[in-house]
């Protein structure tokens, strides 16, 4: 499962991408434009990485699924070392 953006995270676009906030840490964080878009694909929006991925290949067509896979990944592994997105808590 994706991650969710954290709720103390305020994101404010800007011409080269967004700019991500932590109002509980006052970390920015700069995201360039496929960063923003990929911020705004994580839920409710898209539900797993593999439907995360689709939406950005039908953007970026010529780009390979694989690149895109391990783009997200580090971009959400970097969302998660500066508490910028949280795990989602399954149900009993």
């Amino acid at each position: 499962m994706l991650p969710i953006p954290a709720s103390h995270v305020v994101c404010s676009p800007v011409d080269s991408g967004a700019v991500l906030l932590s109002t509980e840490d006052e970390v920015y964080f700069g995201l360039n434009k496929v960063g923003s878009r990929i911020w705004a694909l994580l839920p409710p929006r898209c539900q797993s990485l593999d439907e995360l991925c689709a939406a950005l290949g039908k953007e970026y067509p010529d780009v390979p699924p694989s690149q895109f896979r391990e783009d997200v990944l580090e971009l959400i592994e970097l969302l998660r070392e500066n508490r910028l997105v949280a795990d989602v808590e399954e149900g009993p």
